[in-house]
């Protein structure tokens, strides 16, 4: 059993099958329709299944994947059920997962891999990235750990007011300073305090401009910079947010972030709301980072450790929810 599978109980099992309803409704109608009146895998079968997997937002690099090696298979066992698809289909989804590297591997519960865990948020406005600093905030503290927020995006009062909301719904401190201050500032003052204080986690939002992606590069590379000096080697874990309902956008959104800073970790909001939850298959074998944490609702729960063999799992049971 391996570390994720011990912490991924009937609770968070159900939480994800529900949230990925809509995906997998989706995902498993375009599959029927793809060999309908059809008993083998054939070109015709191939070329439908291909269709069916752009449909559902795995991406047409990741489709290609898929299918030259499902091809193989059929190639080499010669004649191959269209029943045994859905398995062989499972099999490779999983394989591309899998081969996707590991987030850092912690849950809110325990042990920490650094004393105080800096973890930089980055990600562009809109794709619930306050919301997700927030329920991490709430899923760390709940845990037994202390947290501190930054309010690193000073460019907007909104996500200002808005993390500061989180900070009283959470019962968690916050370190801010006036609309338009230097977001290095804060970060610093923020890691200072997390210091003082004995935090073990320091969340810090970051500003998700990405229409002057050098101004963005620059700003995030003097963020780190005055973070590690207070705290070398940090911060410990730079999150991209991704806004799962938005499909291939996210992926765009995804390389544009890539380019500008060194993301380890990837956060998939909003996968309850949207048909698009196959762009998660997209991003994890385009970009290699591993993804951590998938937003299934809209509870402060909702946010859960992203497990491959789960996800995939939801994404083919055929039971209701």
């Amino acid at each position: 059993m391996g570390f994720l599978d011990k912490i991924f109980g009937k609770k968070e099992k159900e939480s994800l099958d529900h949230g990925l309803q809509k995906t997998k409704d989706n995902f498993l109608s375009r599959i029927t329709k793809a060999v309908a009146g059809k008993s083998t895998v054939d070109e015709e079968v191939l070329d439908n299944l291909e269709d069916a997997l752009v449909g559902a937002d795995v991406g047409v690099d990741t489709t290609i994947k898929i299918i030259k090696r499902i091809e193989e298979r059929v190639a080499k066992d010669k004649y191959l059920n269209t029943a045994e698809l859905n398995k062989i289909l499972q099999d490779e989804i999983e394989t591309i997962l899998v081969s996707a590297p590991e987030a850092n591997s912690y849950d809110f519960t325990s042990n920490l891999p650094a004393k105080p865990y800096v973890i930089l948020v980055v990600g562009v406005n809109g794709v619930g990235k306050t919301t997700t600093i927030g329920k991490l905030a709430y899923n760390f503290k709940k845990a037994g750990k202390d947290v501190l927020l930054g309010a690193g995006d000073t460019f907007r009062a909104a996500a200002v007011d808005q993390l500061t909301v989180w900070s009283e719904r959470t019962g968690v401190p916050i370190v801010k300073k006036e609309m338009g201050s230097d977001p290095a500032s804060v970060a610093f003052d923020t890691v200072n305090s997390g210091l003082a204080r004995n935090s073990d986690v320091i969340l810090i939002d970051t500003a998700g401009r990405l229409h002057n992606k050098a101004h963005l590069m620059e700003e995030l590379s003097k963020i780190k910079r005055v973070i590690q000096k207070v705290i070398p080697g940090a911060p410990h874990e730079v999150l991209l947010v991704l806004d799962g309902s938005t499909g291939q956008n996210a992926v765009e959104q995804a390389r544009q972030f890539t380019e500008a800073t060194e993301v380890s970790a990837l956060a998939i909001t909003k996968l309850d709301g949207t048909a698009k939850g196959g762009v998660v298959l997209a991003i994890a074998n385009q970009f290699k980072i591993p993804v951590k944490f998938v937003g299934v609702g809209e509870k402060m729960e909702d946010l859960l450790l992203f497990n491959k063999h789960e996800f995939v799992d939801s994404l083919f049971n055929l039971q209701k929810v």
